[in-house]
Parts: structure tokens; C-alpha cells; sequence
């Protein structure tokens, strides 16, 4: 787990969101390696609302894309439930409407709640969804002021209209899971894995999952900055992030010129519900474990970035 010091280098660093927007990233220097696949792990099965899709032929999932009205577009990151509710989980900048270096949920522009989201559903048709949670328009409306919170807290979740519940499935495209919330953090080095869904990508499926390493922990542990291969691209915004054990941890937040550049910045689930619940008019949200076991098998042939070398801080005197 990285310390104070990592923490330090991300107070000053460049990012810039990472939704429907063209954001460009120097993309150099990376060394590539090869990586061998954990085991797969389990996980239980849970039913939602009502049941859930089969996995195979849901409509709505993790991974579709969003579409904010008045926002941007993103990728959908997990499936969460509040009693009879079912939500698909973006980032909060995916319904922002100022620049893409604006990163401060405490005082971007963003639409309120109730915007209309559309869906963009599996079977190639749009579904009405509507923006029931902001981080960013809880923290506004709470006078938030801890930086870190309001650096690292980009998440909102788009409820899912109760006609298209039954046409949902919680589990993770290609890497199944999830299995349920990693809450003590990931370390440097360990493994993660996503998927991304960037119109960007012209559909190209092969380029949606990646396989990386987390870097280093930034603001008391609410972001995580990981590398992938290939790394997060406008677009990409909101999709999830998943442990080695297929333990959700992570929302993609931003691209990262610096200190570590064409690294993503992906904020902390825990942190990101914890707030949900304390500030949000969703309840007792909570994470929907995937139908189908989490295998990390699908990454065995995917290239992995080297851990980099940490920025050396300035030393005093000299």
C-alpha cells in the first residue's frame, strides 16, 4: 500500500475526466511484459428483484454504455439494488457539463438529479434510465470541503426503469463476478482487471478487456492509480475495476498526465457507497454479486504494463 508520499504527488498532479470527450495522453515509455492468470474464484450466486437475466443474453449489464442527457457518455460500471430499486452504477462526471480537466466534484457543473440516461442495452435498443445518485450533487448540496472527498469521489448511480429490471444480470462481461466489495484496499503490484466499452473503440470487442497493476493509493486510499493495457480512453469513464479475487474496488475516474502519465485514476467503491448511504436519497445500496463465477483466465494472453518507477520527491537542502 503506498503512504503520505503518494499522496503528496497526487495533490499536484494532471488529470482530466475521462468521458465522451476527446482528451488526448502521450502514450510512451511503457514496458510490456507477460503475466499468468490467477485461479478462478467462485462466487455466489444472487438473485435481484424479481431474478435476474441469464447472463449470456441480458440486455442490460455491466459495461453497456450511458448516455447522461445534457452529460457525456460512459461505461456502466456494476449493478447495485436498494430494496425493490435496481441502479447501473457510472462515474458522477459522466453527467458533468464543464470542461474535462474539471475533477473537483465540490465544484464542477453537473445536471441534477432526475436527468433522463439512456441505456444503451444489448440488444441495440435504448432504455429509459433516470440519474438517481450524484457524488458530486451530494457533496455540493452538503458543503463538502475535504479535498480528498472531493477529488475522489466520482460516482452516481442511473436507476433502472422496473419494466427493464428483468432484463438485467449483474455479472461482469468476460471476467465474471463480481464477487463481492473489496474493502481493505489493493496493494502496489497486485492485479486488477476491467472492462471498457468506449464508442472510441468502433466496437472492436477485443479491445474492452484489460488487465493491469495498481500503482500507488492517493488520498487516504479513495484512488487508486493503476496502469492497463491499453489504458482507460475518453469513453471509458465509470467502468468498473475488480481484485484478483474478483472483489469490486474501483470506478475509472480519470486519465493521468502526471505524475505518472497515460496511468487511470480509479476512485474507491468502499468510500464511494459509504458516501452513497450517508448522503444520497438511494438507502442501503448495495453491490449486486455476479451470477457467474469471477476467472481471470480470459487475461492469461493480454500484455501487462511493468510497474514504473515512482517520481523521486524533492529532497530538503539540496
Amino acid at each position: 500500500m503506498a503512504g503520505d508520499d503518494a499522496g503528496q504527488w497526487g495533490v499536484g498532479g494532471m488529470t482530466a475526466r475521462a468521458r465522451g470527450v476527446a482528451v488526448a495522453v502521450a502514450l510512451g515509455g511503457i514496458a510490456l511484459g507477460a503475466v499468468l492468470a490467477p485461479a478462478a474464484t467462485a462466487a455466489p450466486a444472487q438473485s435481484g428483484p424479481g431474478g435476474w437475466a441469464p447472463a449470456d443474453s441480458a440486455a442490460i449489464r455491466p459495461g453497456v454504455v450511458t448516455d447522461t442527457e445534457g452529460g457525456g457518455s460512459c461505461t456502466s460500471n456494476f449493478v447495485f439494488t436498494s430494496g425493490d430499486r435496481t441502479f447501473l452504477g457510472q462515474a458522477a462526471h459522466c453527467a458533468g457539463t464543464g470542461d474535462a480537466t474539471e475533477t473537483d466534484g465540490c465544484d464542477s457543473g453537473t445536471v441534477g438529479l432526475g436527468a433522463p440516461v439512456a441505456i444503451k442495452a444489448t440488444d441495440g435498443t435504448d432504455r429509459a434510465g433516470r440519474l438517481a445518485y450524484s457524488s458530486w450533487v451530494a457533496m455540493q448540496a452538503n458543503g463538502e470541503t475535504d479535498p480528498d472527498v472531493c477529488s475522489f469521489n466520482d460516482f452516481a448511480l442511473v436507476e433502472v426503469a422496473s419494466e427493464d429490471v428483468a432484463d438485467v444480470n449483474p455479472t461482469l462481461p468476460v471476467f465474471g463476478g463480481p464477487t463481492g466489495i473489496d474493502t481493505d484496499g489493493v496493494g502496489t503490484g497486485d492485479l486488477v482487471y476491467s472492462i471498457g466499452n468506449s464508442p472510441l473503440r468502433l466496437g472492436i470487442s477485443a479491445l474492452g478487456p484489460k488487465v493491469g497493476i495498481n500503482v500507488s493509493d492517493t488520498g487516504g486510499g479513495r484512488n487508486h492509480d493503476v496502469y492497463t493495457l491499453t489504458p482507460g480512453i475518453p469513453g471509458d469513464s465509470g467502468s468498473g475495476f475488480v481484485d484478483d479475487s474478483g472483489a469490486a474496488f474501483g470506478v475509472l475516474s480519470t486519465l493521468n498526465l502526471a505524475p505518472l502519465p497515460a496511468s487511470n485514476g480509479v476512485i474507491d467503491l468502499a468510500h464511494a457507497l459509504e458516501y452513497a448511504r450517508a448522503h444520497g436519497d438511494v438507502g442501503d445500496v448495495e453491490l449486486a454479486l455476479g451470477t457467474e463465477p469471477f476467472n481471470s483466465a480470459p487475461a492469461a494472453g493480454l500484455p501487462l504494463p511493468a510497474l514504473p518507477a515512482l517520481p523521486a520527491l524533492p529532497t530538503l537542502g539540496g
